[in-house]
């Protein structure tokens, strides 16, 4: 303690305990900095558990309650907004508890490669991780590959001719054996799988020793002569307050760089800037400060450390100013060296050690560590200190390739580097997948959605969607086909689908597969259906109705046929799961049936299952999908057994809709005179519903005039919210008296928030949830359905399906 008081340090644990302990890591070395903790274990308890007042359990406690930065709630808001495609990412400790608990909730955002075979995980599973629901942990695994290097001899050889060209590894004079002892190691291995472009992220060392992942990760993926490691804190409002914006905090170089010259830390300081930049939304932080800090102040000593932080600050400076040129995330950085720890924290410091009498800088979101030891103890110091902070390690110079863990990480830990990473390398790119078909396959998939007077197609290979369009078809386009079924146009349509895959590099040839979107066939369950000969020739015929959707089904028939390949049909609009007593009218003749939004909502109903880790049919939910039409439906483990005639209007009116009308008088309108049989059916579809009440069915001009005040549209939207609100509640009794888990809102209409806000007001008293998917999202759901069959999760269905 005395070196301490000789170095000041009362006056600065006066102001701030944890200051003062950042000074310490500065002035002592790894060891003695070590020795000191452990020896004046009550001086070390005071800087970090308030002090004494509260015991550590207690403090940890206090600490869970304290507000926190939800960061990795920003990094799945971030990632989900920028893409939808999952990478493929290798997990070397397959059968860790901590990996895989980690595991359940990453699925959605990659596609895991275990390095281990399928009954070993699922043993340890059973063995660790017995509080882990079933549904959770079949809904993960599902999407997993599995490979054990051991029994992988292929691959091995693969890889390990690769890695024999190395010039390091040629120097080792290996024998075969060696070599292929070597590889097949799941380390190694994960990490050639991605060296190699069999996958795109290898995620170690948990479990694995730094020899056998952390270096060679370094070594094989390191893409130019530099890398580093950032260590990144969010730490709880029980952390010293104002220390860093908003408590988080980046340091670096934490593992990697051992010797340094001005250079290296130049490179470092700029580098784990730039991570912090990039992890750190500009919109909580606007300006990364970061500070290169030192025993001595602006240089004032010339020992050999601060004259290396004073020149690394200097070279540093001039690489953030010359890449702030051509490249904006550098603009809202601003790096200082040669700081003083305790000026770099704090305001009251920082007017003591002035010179010039310049106002404090600011707290900083980095600290760039002098040498690899303080930057190490001060990620395991805060990672000790705050045991329920958030904290993770990123790598800088792997090309966002590798993940490191370190041995004593938890789940959450795991979690954290992952999405880390995912979010650093889909700002670097634009997320695809880059790895090879090793893994998973990735299958090109044509998807075919007819309009009445365009046909959007897609081309997916695998989850990456390749391009979209939407083909129009002009007037003068159509007229040949005037007063003629539908059906007629599938050549013409057909030939201009083979015009926009020529014009977009797509060789037909390579096609595997077709998804058509579903026609009016006879009513049949939910899932993915093979078109054969008699789905097609029905749709041809129009037996079960005449709609631009049923061209979907013919025209993948009729390619599947060129091309010798299967085209599918997905949830179609007329999918029937209802159960007889929902079927029944007061009229005999007259039963219900539905057509509806399937498509749509069956997918947003797996979404939702997706994003809380379980499986569709192991949820009761409420789907509401407001579009051109309102369909509202009750999802039942998995089944669809109540659900309206969106098409005809039954329901609530829409843009253009009537809805369900009242009986008697539209039996005496009917027979009026007023209207033929055509002009009717035009009322209650096409030009009854707003369009009738208010002149247009453009419902972002509704809202707005609705908003002005405007007496007629605040009437009709009221009007609207309420009767949706009412018919979602009349679902209830369809699930048995059970629990429902969510309630669904998707279609165009979902984007708006007034809308969204009164039905949730009218819905409240059922005291669940409201979740919103805006838009249509028919395209993708197309191409996954079919994928779930290539894949080998679903089974093709076989038109007409078995009673």
């Amino acid at each position: 303690m005395s070196r301490l008081r000789q170095r000041g340090w009362p006056q600065l644990a006066e102001e701030s305990k944890f200051n003062a302990c950042c000074v310490l890591t500065c002035t002592l070395t790894y060891n003695a900095a070590l020795t000191f903790m452990n020896e004046q274990c009550q001086c070390f308890r005071s800087l970090t558990y308030k002090h004494c007042r509260i015991s550590k359990q207690d403090y940890i406690e206090k600490g869970k309650s304290a507000h926190m930065y939800d960061i990795e709630s920003a990094f799945e808001r971030q990632i989900l907004a920028s893409s939808t495609v999952r990478p493929i990412v290798v997990f070397t400790e397959a059968t860790d508890p901590r990996i895989l608990e980690a595991l359940v909730p990453l699925v959605r955002f990659v596609r895991p490669v275990l390095l281990a075979s399928e009954e070993d995980v699922r043993a340890a599973l059973s063995r660790e991780l017995s509080g882990i629901s079933s549904d959770r942990l079949e809904f993960a695994l599902g999407d997993c590959a599995f490979v054990d290097p051991a029994k992988s001899s292929e691959l091995v050889q693969k890889f390990a001719a690769e890695y024999a060209k190395l010039p390091s590894v040629q120097k080792r004079n290996l024998t075969s054996e060696q070599l292929l002892a070597e590889v097949s190691s799941p380390g190694l291995f994960g990490i050639l799988a991605v060296s190699l472009g069999h996958a795109d992220i290898v995620v170690g060392g948990a479990a694995l020793s730094p020899r056998q992942y952390y270096r060679p990760m370094i070594d094989l993926l390191k893409v130019d002569d530099f890398c580093c490691e950032t260590g990144i804190f969010v730490l709880p409002d029980t952390h010293t307050p104002d220390c860093y914006p908003h408590n988080i905090v980046a340091f670096g170089d934490v593992g990697v760089n051992a010797e340094l010259t001005p250079e290296l830390l130049a490179k470092i300081a700029v580098s784990t800037c730039v991570v912090a930049r990039e992890i750190i939304p500009n919109d909580l932080v606007e300006t990364i400060r970061g500070v290169l800090v030192s025993y001595s102040h602006n240089g004032a000593d010339d020992e050999p450390s601060p004259e290396l932080v004073n020149k690394a600050s200097t070279l540093a400076a001039e690489i953030a100013s010359e890449r702030s040129q051509s490249e904006d995330i550098y603009k809202s950085i601003a790096l200082k060296g040669a700081v003083k720890a305790s000026v770099a924290l704090s305001a009251r410091a920082a007017v003591y050690h002035s010179q010039d009498g310049a106002s404090w800088d600011g707290a900083p979101s980095v600290i760039i560590c002098p040498n690899l030891e303080m930057g190490n103890m001060l990620y395991y110091l805060y990672a000790y200190s705050y045991p329920d902070s958030k904290h993770f390690t990123v790598m800088y110079g792997l090309d966002s390739r590798g993940v490191s863990l370190a041995s004593d990480c938890t789940s959450e830990d795991v979690r954290l580097a992952v999405k880390a990473t995912l979010l650093r390398r889909l700002q670097h790119s634009s997320g695809a997948s880059v790895a090879s078909e090793t893994f998973f396959k990735r299958p090109l998939v044509l998807v075919i959605n007819p309009g009445s007077t365009t046909t959007k197609i897609s081309v997916y290979r695998g989850e990456d969607e390749l391009f979209v369009k939407e083909i129009p078809h002009l007037p003068a386009d159509l007229a040949p086909f005037a007063g003629k079924p539908v059906s007629t146009q599938f050549n013409f349509r057909k030939e201009m689908i083979m015009i926009s895959l020529r014009e977009n590099g797509i060789d037909p040839g390579e096609i595997v597969a077709i998804a058509g979107r579903g026609g009016l066939t006879a009513p049949i369950p939910h899932g993915t259906y093979l078109v054969n000969k008699r789905m097609n020739d029905e749709l041809l015929e129009a037996k079960h109705g005449d709609h631009a959707c049923n061209l979907g089904a013919i025209i993948g028939y009729a390619m599947s046929q060129d091309l010798g390949i299967p085209a599918y049909i997905v949830d179609p609009g007329i999918v029937d799961e209802m159960e007889m007593r929902a079927r029944l009218t007061g009229i005999k003749e007259m039963p219900r049936r539905t057509v509806w939004h399937a498509l749509n909502q069956l997918a947003v109903a797996r979404r939702y299952a997706s994003d809380n880790e379980t499986l569709y049919d192991k949820l009761n939910l409420i789907v509401c999908h407001m579009g051109g039409g309102v369909s509202y439906a009750a999802h039942y483990h998995g089944r669809t057994v109540d659900a309206n005639n969106a098409l005809e209007g039954e329901g609530p009116f829409s843009p253009e809709r009537a809805g369900t009308l009242p009986r008697g008088p539209l039996i005496d309108l009917c027979f009026s005179g007023k209207y033929t049989h055509a002009e009717m059916k035009r009322l209650i579809r096409g030009a009854g519903g707003m369009i009738s009440y208010v002149g247009t069915s453009n419902f972002k001009e509704i809202e707005d005039r609705m908003q002005a005040g405007e007496e007629e549209f605040v009437t009709i939207f009221e009007a609207f919210s309420y009767q949706v609100a009412k018919a979602i509640a009349s679902l209830i009794p369809a699930f048995n008296g059970e629990p429902i888990d969510q309630i669904i809102l998707t279609g165009g209409m979902a984007r708006s928030k007034c809308l969204i806000s009164k039905i949730s007001h009218y819905l409240s008293w059922l005291n669940v949830g409201v979740t919103v998917y805006p838009g249509e999202h028919e395209m993708k759901a197309l191409a996954t359905g079919v994928l779930r069959v290539l894949y080998g999760r679903e089974k093709a269905l076989q038109y007409p399906p078995e009673v």
